[in-house]
C-alpha cells in the first residue's frame, strides 16, 4: 500500500512538472509582446497611420472624441472610425502560422499588407492612473495585415520586430478582418453632401437644363415664411403648398453620394464633365456659402427595354455628379436624390376636386 502511495505521488509530481513545463515553454515560445496585437484602450488613441504595398496610405487623426479628420483635412466616417476601433479593442490570436506554411505567409506579408501604426496619448509621469502629467502623442503598436487563411474566418498578421505570424480572428464574428485595414482614403472619407437644417439654408436652387420650365429656387425669408420662384420666367409662385416646400428643404439634412470613382480612367471622367449636366443643385447657406452639385447621365449600354420597346440609354437608378467644388467625381442614387429633385409643380396646390364632376366620373 505504501509503495502505491509513493508511485502516485512520483506520478502527480511529474505531472505537474510536466504542466510547468508545457506552459514555461508555451509562454517562451508566444511571448506577449510577439503575439499583443490587440489595444488594451482605444479611447485614448489619436492617430492611425496605414499604408499598403501599392502606396495607398491614410492619415486618420483624432480632432475630438467622435470627430475624426485625414490629414488632407478630410471628414472620416465615424461608423468606419469605429468599426475599426471595435476591432482593434477585441482581436485575438487563434494560434501560431503552422511551421509549413511560415515561409509562404512571411513572403506574403512582404509583398501583400497593410501596415499600421498606432499612436495614443501617454503621460511620462503616471502614478496609478491618478497623477497624470506632461501628456503627449506616443506611436504604441505597429503591426502588418495580410491575407485571409482559406476558411475565411483568420487574419494573417505579424507586429513589427517580430519574425513569428499568428492567425488572428475576432472572437464572435464568423469572417475577416483585414478588409477593416484599408490604406485606401476613399474607403475612409464622409460621404455628405448636404446636411442642413432649414435654419441653415438661405436658398436653393434646382435647374433641370432638360426640362427649363421645371427649375425652381426656394428662398428661406425668416425660416417661417419662404418666396418659391420659377427659374424659367423669374416669377414668383403664391399659391404653393407649404407642407411640400418644408419637406423639401428637411430633405437637405442627409444626402450622400454612394462611391468616389477613383478607379475610372480619366479620359471617360473628362468626357463626361465636358458633356451637358442633368440637373445643377445650389444651396446657399446663411454664412454666405454656396454648395453646388452638377449631376450627369449615366449610361446603361445593354439595359432592359421600355414598354414600348425601345432600349432604356440612361441608368434609371444611378446618376454621375460633380461635388465639392467639382473636385469629386462621384455616383449618386436616385432613390437619394429624388427627395431633392423636385420640379417646380411638385410645390404647386392641387386644385379643389369638384364633388358633382367626380360623382359623374
Amino acid at each position: 500500500m505504501k509503495k502505491n502511495r509513493i508511485i502516485i505521488l512520483i506520478t502527480l509530481v511529474l505531472a505537474v512538472f510536466a504542466i510547468v513545463l508545457i506552459v514555461n515553454r508555451s509562454k517562451s515560445t508566444f511571448k506577449k509582446e510577439l503575439r499583443d496585437f490587440a489595444v488594451d484602450d482605444t479611447t485614448n488613441i489619436t492617430r492611425i497611420f496605414m499604408v499598403d504595398k501599392g502606396n495607398h496610405s491614410v492619415d486618420l487623426q483624432k480632432q475630438k472624441p467622435g470627430e475624426w479628420k485625414s490629414a488632407e483635412g478630410f471628414v472620416v466616417r465615424n461608423d468606419a472610425v469605429n468599426l475599426l476601433m471595435k476591432t482593434m479593442l477585441n482581436i485575438d490570436v487563434l494560434e501560431p502560422v503552422q511551421r509549413a506554411g511560415h515561409n509562404s505567409v512571411i513572403k506574403n506579408l512582404a509583398t501583400n499588407s497593410v501596415k499600421v501604426e498606432i499612436y495614443q496619448k501617454k503621460y511620462r509621469i503616471n502614478l496609478f492612473d491618478k497623477l497624470k502629467l506632461f501628456p503627449h502623442e506616443k506611436r504604441t503598436k505597429v503591426y502588418y495585415v495580410g491575407s485571409n487563411t482559406q476558411d475565411n474566418i483568420g487574419t494573417y498578421m505579424l507586429l513589427q520586430g517580430s519574425t513569428v505570424p499568428f492567425v488572428v480572428y475576432l472572437p464572435g464574428f464568423k469572417g475577416f478582418v483585414s478588409v477593416r485595414y484599408s490604406a485606401r482614403l476613399e474607403d475612409w472619407r464622409d460621404h455628405t453632401i448636404f446636411n442642413h437644417r432649414i435654419s441653415d439654408i438661405k436658398s436653393v436652387k434646382i435647374e433641370f437644363l432638360e426640362t427649363p420650365p421645371y427649375s425652381v429656387e426656394v428662398i428661406n425669408d425668416n425660416d417661417r415664411s419662404f418666396t418659391l420662384k420659377s427659374l424659367y420666367n423669374q416669377r414668383s409662385v403664391n399659391d404653393y403648398d407649404t407642407t411640400k416646400l418644408l419637406d423639401f428643404l428637411a430633405s437637405f439634412y442627409s444626402i450622400k453620394y454612394e462611391a468616389l470613382l477613383p478607379d475610372m480612367p480619366k479620359a471617360r471622367v473628362d468626357s463626361i464633365k465636358a458633356s451637358k449636366p442633368f440637373h445643377n443643385i445650389s444651396l446657399t447657406e446663411k454664412s454666405g456659402k454656396t454648395l453646388v452639385v452638377k449631376t450627369f447621365h449615366r449610361e446603361n449600354p445593354g439595359g432592359p427595354i421600355d414598354d414600348n420597346g425601345n432600349m432604356i440609354i440612361w441608368d434609371r437608378d444611378r446618376m454621375y455628379a460633380l461635388v465639392n467644388d467639382d473636385k469629386d467625381f462621384v455616383l449618386i442614387q436616385f432613390f437619394v436624390f429624388d427627395n431633392i429633385l423636385k420640379p417646380l409643380e411638385f410645390f404647386l396646390k392641387a386644385p379643389p376636386v369638384n364633388v358633382r364632376t367626380a360623382a359623374k366620373r
